[in-house]
């Protein structure tokens, strides 16, 4: 049933279609969907550049983001016609992106007035500890009541923070009510319903509740959180639900086709509540694991936020309409997944393609003791610990970049398990299996890996662009759109692959036999503290 059309014989046939822009941390991508089926007709994908000015920032051109949507606009449009599609039954078009990066424009002249600092950015690191050393009793978690969230680098209103400090053009915009704040949602929403000659600039809850400016239970920004970080709250964004019509697409010179102009655009979803919504996990206690750039597993709790006593987020998972509950979900966000590839590709240049690293390590099947703790932005869930940095450790002159690429992989599962084992502890009933989507996935190794290290089958939708589809799902649902049905007896059946765990973990050969993870993660921090030591009595 999934998988981009071949033949066109049938192409009549078709019922309304749906389209996403999917703008991830390393690629854009534009996907047209069927309604009726939930089928992927056609796509197209441009990768992103990140640049690292310094140590522990992360950045990227909003400019060159908005351009690599409307580049896969145009190319999927393409694509559609060469396939016999009429691009005119295209009813509407979703939004998903990369949640808490944070950017700031001009709202006269449309321009960005920094880069965008992206989720993974270390440089609030100074600011962070300020907050929590004013806070009573240093605790990280004290605005946790109202955000779900604990005080962190990851989240936006410090990097906004960042901004209004540090950037002359921001501070000069800000005071002559010129500056427009946005997550990644907002600056594609209001560019592509006109930017300066009236773009709609807003955001939904999803992607509001990562910011650390919004009240999970309120649903809007809370006042008492921006009197806190000092933001003025005339910058931010409208909070919309994550289905409905937010504004239609405009012409725009930098699309070619055009043909995409006056179709609504109406869902919004951040990145891992749209594959939460892909996934289908609509059900209290329903589970999914996004393995990108980062690893997020997130857990949907129904109409209740839960807060976690083991290092979890709480986050909104969705609001599927403007009069619909807010939906919430436990969250363990693990920083570094699919990063670590494009690390040792890189930066180590041990491999040159992803998929080479798969061959490297299936051809020892082990790390041979090898441990790998890629923290290159600390830390997350569930330690909080921005402070960490990475280590490889267990070398022996055996040891060949094989075993580092399988000890790579390996970490990537124990991160998840990690967060699994505290979801399962705070939500008293342990997952029998998990569904799993993102880039990674097509790794079989990594998934059997997964499935052993967690002792439950790992399961894979044959179609795996769940995030784009969830985004997709949301806009056809939206009221004045309605060309998708989201009624359990109405979503289409997805066709996926189980991954049995194939180890005992009570016998000798379970993976949890060696030295636990904790043990390297803690020693990480240890040589951290020693090495400041060292640098400041030297």
């Amino acid at each position: 049933m999934y998988g981009t059309m071949a033949a066109s014989s049938h192409r009549v046939t078709l019922g309304p279609l749906v389209a996403a822009v999917d703008q991830g941390t390393s690629s854009t991508r534009f996907l047209v969907f069927n309604s009726k089926t939930a089928e992927l007709l056609s796509h197209h994908q441009v990768e992103i550049k990140q640049s690292f000015p310094k140590e522990g920032w992360v950045e990227e051109d909003p400019k060159e983001i908005l351009q690599s949507v409307y580049e896969c606009m145009d190319r999927t449009c393409e694509k559609l016609t060469q396939l016999n599609i009429d691009i005119s039954n295209i009813k509407a078009i979703g939004v998903t992106n990369q949640r808490e990066t944070t950017l700031v424009w001009d709202k006269e002249t449309g321009e960005p007035l920094y880069n965008a600092i992206v989720w993974l950015d270390l440089r609030t690191q100074s600011t962070v500890e300020r907050l929590i050393n004013k806070t009573p009793g240093r605790n990280k978690n004290h605005l946790k009541h109202k955000t779900g969230l604990p005080i962190s680098t990851y989240f936006s209103a410090v990097k906004l923070r960042w901004l209004m400090d540090n950037v002359d053009e921001v501070q000069r915009a800000v005071a002559s009510q010129r500056a427009m704040f946005g997550t990644i949602d907002s600056w594609i929403i209001w560019s592509l319903t006109g930017g300066k000659s009236g773009g709609v600039h807003c955001t939904d809850v999803t992607n509001a509740s990562r910011t650390m400016l919004f009240n999970i239970h309120t649903l809007d920004w809370d006042p008492d959180l921006c009197k806190y970080f000092d933001i003025p709250m005339e910058i931010l964004p409208k909070v919309r639900s994550s289905s409905e019509i937010y504004g239609l697409m405009k012409i725009c010179s930098h699309l070619k086709s055009g043909a995409l102009t006056g179709i609504p655009i109406s869902g919004c979803l951040g990145d891992q509540s749209a594959a939460l919504v892909g996934q289908m996990c609509f059900q209290d206690g329903q589970a999914k694991n996004t393995y990108g750039t980062g690893c997020f597993l997130l857990r949907n709790t129904g109409a209740k936020p839960v807060m976690s006593d083991h290092g979890l987020l709480t986050t909104v998972a969705y609001k599927l309409g403007r009069d619909k509950p807010a939906c919430y979900a436990l969250e363990g966000s693990v920083a570094i997944a699919g990063a670590v590839v494009r690390w040792l590709r890189d930066n180590l240049g041990i491999v040159q393609t992803s998929e080479e690293l798969e061959k490297l390590a299936a051809s020892v099947g082990t790390s041979y003791g090898c441990y790998f703790v890629p923290a290159f932005s600390g830390l997350y869930a569930p330690y909080w610990e921005p402070s960490a940095r990475g280590i490889i450790c267990g070398l022996t002159q055996f040891t060949n970049r094989s075993h580092v690429a399988f000890a790579a992989f390996e970490a990537v599962c124990f991160q998840t398990r990690e967060i699994l084992d505290a979801m399962n502890q705070d939500s008293g009933i342990p997952l029998n299996q998990l569904q799993v989507d993102g880039g990674m996935t097509s790794n079989r190794l990594l998934m059997q890996l997964q499935a052993d290290i967690l002792c439950i089958p790992v399961v894979k939708p044959s179609m795996p662009e769940t995030t784009a589809l969830g985004a997709a799902m949301a806009a056809g649902a939206a009221e004045g759109v309605s060309v998708w049905s989201l009624r359990p007896e109405d979503l289409s059946e997805v066709t996926s692959e189980k991954f049995e765990p194939q180890i005992n973990p009570e016998g000798e050969t379970s993976i949890f036999s060696s030295v636990p993870l904790g043990f390297y993660i803690i020693g990480s921090m240890l040589m951290l503290v020693a090495a400041k030591f060292i640098t400041g009595h030297s």
